[in-house]
């Protein structure tokens, strides 16, 4: 089988490349898939390159997302040619994942693929778009509905923002999507924002702890000082869903939003859901998720191609989603 294999010996840097290897490598658990598609996460370009304190040892396999059709089982849940997708649970990371046509998983890791969604679509969508649609769906478990203002989404070209975006516009909210980089504004309006805010108009502090009642809703992805700002900027019992931290793991704010204005920050892990709920986010995506607006998310790739992508999303050089076609 193929697979991209990282190595390191000793204090060089690790080294990723394509290998041909035996089937009898893969880690044991319950459950064998045959893998169809991967795609690149920001973890992924972490594993494949400086490891980032999340590879325990070498050689591996990153990939921390995959999908394809189950060819063993011991485990009664799953049978030969059920289809399946897996996020998370520290797989391409302490064990190895999706960047091989085969990968060896326990069934508690794994969700069946629900109808409507390829296994192609499923790594269209992938953790960025998991993590956006558990977002979307806290924000709305916490009271947002459409009609009552803008819902503001942070690096919103990113693979989470993307989906974010248009998984919000599908279900009537108005987007204002915030990008640092003015020639994604086509790309965003196409995935249905109304309007585009300048990464430069949120990314600073401000002495005061309240500013106009502005959004009624976020999705953040980039946290520091542009997630303080926002706070003191939504409107009264609107609420954050925090997905991650690509402006910085600080919070420079203070609680008066959440004193005066019952501002709600909400955490957002994608990596230890229970099973219930990433049952309840794929079915939401395969209901919500416009595929037009997915398929323009999308780059194709091989496993070849991985090392040069590890190294672009790591300086934040991707757009919204790769695929990976591991058996190309």
């Amino acid at each position: 089988m193929k697979a991209l294999i990282v190595r390191k010996e000793g204090d060089e840097k690790p080294v990723a490349g394509v290998e041909d290897i035996s089937e009898d490598m893969l880690p044991e658990a319950e459950v064998t898939v045959a893998v169809e598609y991967s795609t690149v996460n920001y973890k992924d370009g972490l594993c494949i390159g400086p490891g980032g304190g999340l590879v325990r040892k070498y050689p591996h396999i990153p990939g921390i997302d995959f999908a394809g059709t189950v060819e063993s089982s011991s485990d009664a849940r799953y049978a030969p040619g059920d289809k399946v997708v897996l996020t998370g649970w520290r797989v391409g990371e302490a064990h190895w994942g999706g960047y091989a046509e085969k990968a060896r998983v326990r069934a508690d890791w794994l969700v069946p693929l629900p109808e409507g969604l390829t296994t192609r679509a499923a790594m269209a969508v992938g953790t960025a778009g998991f993590t956006a649609m558990l977002a979307v769906m806290a924000l709305e478990d916490h009271g947002l509905t459409p009609g009552h203002g803008e819902v503001l989404v942070t690096g919103a070209a990113g693979g989470v923002g993307s989906v974010a975006t248009a998984v919000l516009a599908a279900k009537g909210y108005d987007v204002a999507g915030v990008t640092g980089r003015p020639e994604q504004a086509d790309y965003l309006k196409s995935l249905g924002a109304s309007r585009i805010v300048a990464r430069e108009e949120l990314n600073e502090t401000t002495k005061r702890p309240l500013e106009a009642e502005t959004w009624a809703g976020c999705v953040d992805a980039v946290g520091g000082a542009m997630l303080a700002r926002v706070l003191g900027q939504m409107k009264y019992g609107g609420s954050v869903a925090a997905v991650g931290l690509a402006g910085g793991a600080d919070l420079p704010a203070t609680v008066i939003p959440f004193l005066l204005r019952g501002v709600n920050l909400l955490g957002i892990d994608s990596v230890m859901q229970p099973y219930d709920a990433r049952v309840r986010a794929w079915e939401q995506i395969a209901a919500n998720l416009p595929m037009d607006k997915l398929e323009a998310m999308v780059t194709p790739a091989t496993l070849a191609d991985l090392p040069g992508l590890g190294r672009d999303i790591l300086k934040g050089q991707v757009k919204g989603r790769v695929v990976v076609d591991v058996t190309a």
